[in-house]
């Protein structure tokens, strides 16, 4: 899918998205915000909202459990092995 939209640059950012399409090699400025926006995501959505934690998640949730019933006393034994 893909969504056409209007937006107004000022002129460092244009140059900006310049930079982006020549160093990738992309076609047009399209491509850049693309791809900016994609190395962006990285470093401003937070971790549970990445797909990665999802599927790490959904992995852990069907590893095997145990149960304890007191949480500081199983660490405690795991500290004296």
């Amino acid at each position: 899918m893909s969504i056409t939209a209007i937006v107004k640059l000022n002129d460092e950012a244009n140059r900006i998205i310049n930079i982006v399409k020549a160093k990738y090699g992309l076609k047009d400025k399209s491509q850049a915000l693309n791809k900016m926006i994609e190395q962006y995501q990285l470093e401003i959505l937070e971790p549970e909202l990445r797909p990665e934690f999802i599927a790490k998640m959904k992995k852990i949730e069907k590893e095997k459990t145990i149960k304890v019933s007191n949480v500081d006393e199983y660490f405690e034994k795991l500290r004296k092995r």
